[in-house]
């Protein structure tokens, strides 16, 4: 495709990135599925016609919203959604000679690992922007006490003390939901340019997903601050919920390699996503598998291990 009709493509996905942002105007259910979308154009743009234009699509959208809103709004846009996308479909077009001469591309566990760093950063600075843990928790509490006030006619029982428990996990709730907005937006836009074949890059192989060893360090540290108690009981808290999704992925991981020695891999991975789905507990589970992957190395002895290091 020439140079004016990518741009016109990414410049078309970024306007529509803008519109689904702004659905949560409409303040309906309908409305929060489609914000919840807000990705998905930004990352069809990047997946299918490079990084270039997956940041003219998120510059257009931060443009379209500044229109629309303010500086703050388009400012948080690009903060959440056009900046993150922009920097993993670099990482993921990322592409290198193999030593058999085929092309290895960009692992999905360092994909994993910039995804969580993004997060991570993501509680670091609002610990910094709103004066620290204290800070933060502060006012979480007063916001959360004051949406229990709104949304019930009559005095809660013990609402202080649920206002507080609330505030929290907030922050790693939010960060571990982004992350899964992500995940789920990035596949999704791979899936259907690979469905037409318009896909940059193979589609990345999750029995191939192994966290660097920096994730599990720092589980280690958000375990070490829980137990300090005080503030970094705070951030350490959030960090293990965040860090939760990485272990997940990484559970996957080691459940689609044990798959494909199934006579019937597809139906076992479909029942297991249905009971998952139904009960949410089962991936818990697959996060505890996860954390065992990254000591005892449970994928390498079910599936090749990928040609990068730390992949």
């Amino acid at each position: 495709m020439r140079r004016a009709g990518t741009a016109a493509v990414a410049i078309a996905c970024g306007s529509v990135c803008a519109c689904l942002y702004l659905a949560v105007t409409l303040g309906t259910p309908g409305g929060l599925v489609l914000v919840y979308m807000t990705q998905l154009p930004l990352f069809l743009a990047g997946l299918w016609l490079g990084a270039g234009a997956a940041v003219l699509a998120g510059l257009t959208g931060a443009l379209v919203l500044l229109a629309a809103s303010d500086l703050f709004g388009a400012a948080v846009f690009a903060a959440v959604n056009a900046v993150p996308v922009a920097l993993l479909v670099r990482q993921a077009l990322l592409a290198r000679p193999g030593s058999d001469g085929m092309v290895v591309w960009y692992p999905p566990g360092l994909l994993t690992a910039w995804l969580t760093a993004l997060a991570l950063a993501g509680i670091a600075a609002a610990l910094l922007l709103l004066g620290g843990p204290e800070g933060l928790q502060s006012t979480l509490k007063s916001v959360v006490a004051e949406v229990i006030d709104r949304l019930s006619r009559n005095p809660v029982p013990n609402r202080d003390q649920a206002a507080e428990l609330l505030a929290m996990v907030i922050p790693g709730i939010i960060a571990a939901s982004w992350m899964i907005m992500l995940v789920a937006n990035a596949a999704l836009a791979q899936g259907v340019l690979a469905r037409f074949g318009a896909n940059w890059r193979p589609s990345p192989d999750l029995a191939e997903l192994g966290l660097p060893l920096w994730v599990p360090v720092a589980l280690g540290l958000a375990a070490a601050a829980v137990v300090f108690g005080g503030g970094l009981r705070f951030v350490g808290i959030n960090m293990l919920i965040a860090l939760s999704v990485p272990f997940c992925l990484a559970g996957l991981a080691v459940l689609h390699a044990a798959a494909r020695h199934m006579s019937h891999p597809a139906m076992a991975l479909v029942g297991f996503y249905i009971l998952a789905a139904l009960f949410g507990w089962p991936f818990l589970a697959i996060a505890v598998l996860g954390l065992l992957e990254s000591w005892l190395g449970l994928r390498h002895r079910l599936a090749s291990p990928g040609s990068w290091n730390n992949g």
